[in-house]
């Protein structure tokens, strides 16, 4: 389920963010530590509370644990359009969670904040999160090439984009 995150979740957050294998295709480097989990969590409290972006928690049902974040972010109501942003911790990759709460979110942005058009930007290197955005109807839109430089590393991005009338129509 999707839910609000607070100051409860800054143990999940800093599991997430300062996992080196979920932050491989990032473009910021992992957390460094539990004190900047909680300046994390703080962001996103304010970034919710002003509507500059919308960060959830990605929890299980059972335990409430939250387990990933997704957000829309860089949000141009007067044009429709905002990005995608979602992260999973490491133990839950490859079960269908996170398929499920982009889904929830994309029907979210869609017909309750009546955008017209998602953005994503991935690394080219993360086939999984590309098979993600493309199961949910994302078309490759460009390459753009040497976009982020984190850890030392240049990194190239793809750029996917999805219109509410291509998703209506799947």
């Amino acid at each position: 389920m999707l839910r609000w995150i607070s100051e409860d979740d800054v143990d999940s957050l800093y599991e997430i963010f300062s996992s080196p294998q979920v932050m491989r295709y990032w473009s910021s480097e992992p957390l460094a530590d539990r004190e900047a989990a909680a300046d994390l969590q703080r962001e996103i409290a304010g970034g919710n509370e002003s509507e500059t972006m919308f960060k959830w928690g990605l929890a299980l049902r059972d335990s409430n644990t939250v387990i990933g974040t997704t957000t829309l972010f860089n949000l141009n109501l007067d044009n429709g359009r905002a990005e995608l942003g979602y992260a999973m911790s490491h133990a839950h990759w490859g079960k269908g969670y996170m398929n499920e709460a982009l889904n929830a979110l994309v029907s979210h942005a869609f017909k309750v904040m009546d955008l017209r058009r998602l953005e994503a930007d991935v690394d080219p290197r993360n086939t999984a999160s590309i098979r993600v955005l493309e199961k949910l109807g994302f078309q490759r839109e460009g390459f753009l090439r040497e976009r982020w430089y984190v850890n030392g590393e240049i990194q190239d991005a793809l750029f996917y984009g999805l219109l509410r009338r291509e998703w209506q129509s799947v």
